[in-house]
């Protein structure tokens, strides 16, 4: 069995213990110059006691992570205004302030709440008039105002849904704060590990357990619709390639053949799996029609080929393989043909992952000093090394484009990072005692 994880990864993994449904704990490691300055401010709270989750403090990490703003201290506040009627705005230009979030939280029936908030431009005119509560200044210079119900489980993803709001409003470039990760964690000692695969939301709050097994899980495959997961377990000491229903639980075994089952990667219908088999006694690339079990092969060499990842478009596959000695990156149609060699640069590429829209691809890179993640322009063939790191893998693109999600080791534990695409911003997210590998950055679903 080891001798088919070290295939199917290609890369060695590592495992150390960890606290189950611990939260992965976000810290900014590097920004971007030239972020833009925003305030929020904290959302009143219109019912008794404390109030049911700190909206503002939310939204402000959202846009932290991003490394595309930077958030005014409210310590700096000379207002704590809570909707446009109460704004006085040469207070936040005196600070420096560009935009504005200010918001209210009131219960509402059967326990239930309603969000309130307004994002303002501080320095706009009169163009683009914006229908609004509070004074005509307020009015010229709101970009959002939205009322949204919510009940307390909701509050969360209320929240990163505002920060969508927000980064659009403010980038042009759709946000991805209210989509979810999946990742691998494992506990226990050396002899008895216990494995599980997690769904969290993207800042890695509210992890959910999708599955836990006493045997290694491997390579989760978001389907484009978000429905449902593919994943690797060694259930019974072989390799099996499972989908499984999120909504449901509800998971079956789609392939179960003798040597090798790995690396499954959806196709952009949700209906076929590119998936690596050794059914005939090497490692090649197969299309698996998830309804019906029917199988086509893609690849047919001596060589190791796997890591299978569709093109947006469907039209190709890329792999990753050894056939010209060392692994790097080759494209087969996706009918099938003959396949073309993508990656020349470094003596290393492999676990390549499509930008959402097809122009770039993400990779593991090495030019012979530990192993990096990469992109490469599509057309061009240029290749950008983005991390530091010396055993950095699992590339996931946000399904934004903006950030690529992937797995390293940071004091001797196994963490998760996610890096701007220009490699200007980065974050850490790890555990706070254990290991996490195998990240899967889940598409939009609404």
């Amino acid at each position: 069995m080891g001798k088919v994880i070290r295939i199917l990864g290609l890369l060695a993994l590592w495992w150390l213990p960890w606290s189950a449904q611990a939260v992965l704990n976000i810290q900014i490691t590097e920004g971007v110059e030239g972020e833009t300055p925003i305030a929020i401010v904290p959302f009143a709270w219109e019912g008794k006691g404390k109030p049911p989750e700190d909206i503002a403090a939310i939204i402000s990490n959202d846009l932290a992570r991003s490394g595309r703003f930077r958030l005014i201290a409210e310590k700096n506040f000379l207002e704590h205004p809570h909707h446009g009627g109460e704004v006085n705005f040469d207070n936040w230009r005196s600070l420096g302030v560009e935009d504005l979030v200010v918001g209210r939280i009131r219960p509402s029936a059967n326990g239930r709440y309603l969000v309130q908030f307004q994002l303002f431009d501080i320095y706009r005119k009169s163009e683009n008039v914006a229908v609004g509560p509070g004074s005509d200044d307020a009015r010229i210079k709101q970009l959002a105002g939205y009322n949204l119900p919510a009940t307390k489980n909701d509050l969360r993803r209320t929240a990163h849904y505002i920060s969508d709001i927000i980064f659009e409003k403010l980038t042009g470039i759709r946000g991805a704060f209210a989509t979810k990760i999946a990742y691998v964690t494992a506990s226990g000692s050396k002899a008895d590990k216990h494995y599980s695969l997690q769904i969290a939301d993207s800042d890695g709050h509210n992890p959910f357990t999708v599955l836990k097994s006493p045997e290694p899980i491997m390579s989760p495959s978001w389907s484009p619709d978000g429905n449902k997961l593919a994943y690797v377990s060694f259930e019974g000491r072989k390799s099996s390639i499972y989908v499984q229903e999120l909504s449901t639980g509800q998971r079956r075994r789609v392939s179960s053949h003798k040597g090798i089952n790995g690396a499954p990667a959806w196709s952009p219908d949700s209906r076929r799996l590119a998936v690596t088999l050794s059914e005939n006694g090497n490692p090649d690339i197969y299309v698996l029609d998830v309804a019906n079990g029917r199988k086509t092969r893609l690849t047919s060499t001596t060589s190791i080929e796997t890591e299978a990842v569709w093109s947006p478009d469907g039209n190709s596959v890329v792999f990753t393989s050894d056939r010209s000695g060392r692994p790097q990156l080759y494209s087969v149609p996706g009918s099938g043909g003959r396949a073309r060699r993508l990656t020349f640069e470094g003596s290393y590429n492999s676990r390549a992952r499509f930008s959402p829209d097809g122009e770039t691809l993400a990779m593991v890179h090495s030019s012979g000093s530990g192993f990096q993640i990469a992109t490469m322009n599509v057309k061009t063939g240029e290749l950008n090394v983005l991390s530091n790191g010396r055993l950095d893998e699992s590339p996931s693109f946000a399904p934004n484009g903006s950030m690529i999600l992937y797995a390293t080791g940071y004091k001797g534990k196994g963490v998760l990072y996610a890096i701007s695409v220009d490699g200007k911003a980065r974050q850490r997210l790890l555990l706070q005692d254990g290991d996490v590998r195998e990240p899967a950055w889940g598409p939009f679903t609404q």
